[in-house]
Parts: structure tokens; sequence; C-alpha cells
């Protein structure tokens, strides 16, 4: 059993010396990687968990969530609803018809009035 323990301690301080030499320096915290390096290497366990636990930078996850305050919080957000249209498409292209002819009768009246010089 301590044969066991103590190779499981080996692994975890190789992973930890893989991760410290691969990471940037950016993203480790509190020390310079090379004293994270030291620290591992004489301390194989009490190393490792400190690296893991304070001196690695892991990546940020984004939680969106609503204010605390506000009184929807507790609720689910509700589907948008669409008010369906009691029209049938007939009536539906009807009417688009309609806007099209009156749009063609403002523009020819916009024209004549060009035409007769009227400002109105």
């Amino acid at each position: 059993m301590p044969f066991v323990i103590s190779l499981l301690v080996l692994a975890g301080m190789i992973f930890a010396l893989i991760d410290i030499i691969t990471r940037d320096q950016s993203l480790v915290k509190h020390m310079p990687k090379t004293v994270w390096l030291f620290v591992v290497i004489l301390l194989p366990f009490l190393g490792t968990v400190l690296w893991f636990a304070i001196g690695r930078e892991y990546p940020q996850r984004e939680v969106r969530r609503a204010p605390q305050f506000a009184p929807w919080a507790s609720e689910p957000p509700a589907a948008p609803t669409r008010t369906p249209d009691a029209r049938s498409t007939e009536q539906q292209l009807a009417d688009l018809e309609r806007e099209i002819a009156e749009e063609r009768l403002r523009a020819e009246l916009a024209r004549r009035r060009r035409e007769l010089g009227d400002p109105a």
C-alpha cells in the first residue's frame, strides 16, 4: 500500500511539473515559475497540492445570472409570444397589393406636382 501512495505522489508531481513548465508565465499566480518548480520538486505532495490550489490560473467561466435584487430573478424567462394573424394568406396578399397600389399613386402624384411646379 505505501508503494501505491508513493507512485500516486510521484505521478502527481510529474503532472504538476509538466503543467508548470508548459504554462505561460502570465498564467502563474503568486510566485515565478522557477520557484514553483523548486517547491514541487522539494516538497512533492505539498507542492503539487499548493500548485493546483493557488498557483495555477484557471480560465474564467462566463456565468450569466440575473441580478439578485431583480423581481424576476427567481422566475425562468418567459418565451416570447407571437400574436397569430387571424387573416388568411389571400387577405394578407390583397392588403399588400393595396399598399403597393397606394404607394404607386403617391409617387405619381408627387411626380405630377414636380412637373407643375407646385411646392405642396
